[in-house]
């Protein structure tokens, strides 16, 4: 059976972020209205192409309870008009902010989007009140690229776990 390595990384002084200069074309907007039908849409349209399936038998109670409580913030990346990705920060005990999901769409992908989308989610979790660290997970299912690009942005990793792979 194959394993799956889940990386888990962390960010504990706002000085660590290595920002990636800000890509044309690319326009941040964080929701304000809350709809668990937009989440689960953003979390099909980036994830379906990385196996993000943990969340797919959820019943719409479990999604609105998830996207629509109050320490979950969403903000969606958009390129001339078309959602391009998304993340979403959940504010935790401790002054813990959690990059729950992050990603772009498949078509925006290879276009230098990636690490300033990623700057601008490091950026506004170190804005949210008190936080003392940012963490995020990613796994050997994501993108090729996506480990690097956190550890680019100045995450270090903490933990590997590695699972098996259940599909």
């Amino acid at each position: 059976m194959p394993e799956i390595s889940i990386f888990n990384l962390e960010m504990t002084d706002r000085s660590q972020l290595n920002a990636k200069p800000q890509s044309n074309g690319l326009t941040l907007i964080q929701t304000k209205v809350k709809q668990f039908e937009f989440n689960r849409f953003l979390y099909q349209f980036v994830g379906a192409a990385w196996e993000w399936t943990d969340k797919l038998a959820w019943t719409d109670n479990q999604w609105q309870a998830y996207s629509e409580a109050e320490n979950l913030h969403l903000y969606v990346a958009y390129v001339e008009g078309a959602p391009a990705g998304y993340f979403e920060l959940q504010q935790q005990e401790a002054g813990n902010v959690e990059i729950m999901y992050f990603g772009l769409g498949e078509r925006f992908i290879g276009k230098g989007f990636g690490g300033d989308l990623l700057t601008q989610a490091i950026e506004h979790a170190w804005a949210l009140p008190n936080t003392q660290r940012v963490w995020v997970h990613t796994c050997s299912l994501d993108h090729p690229s996506a480990l690097h690009n956190y550890q680019a942005r100045g995450f270090t990793l903490f933990r590997t776990d590695i699972e098996p792979q259940t599909n």
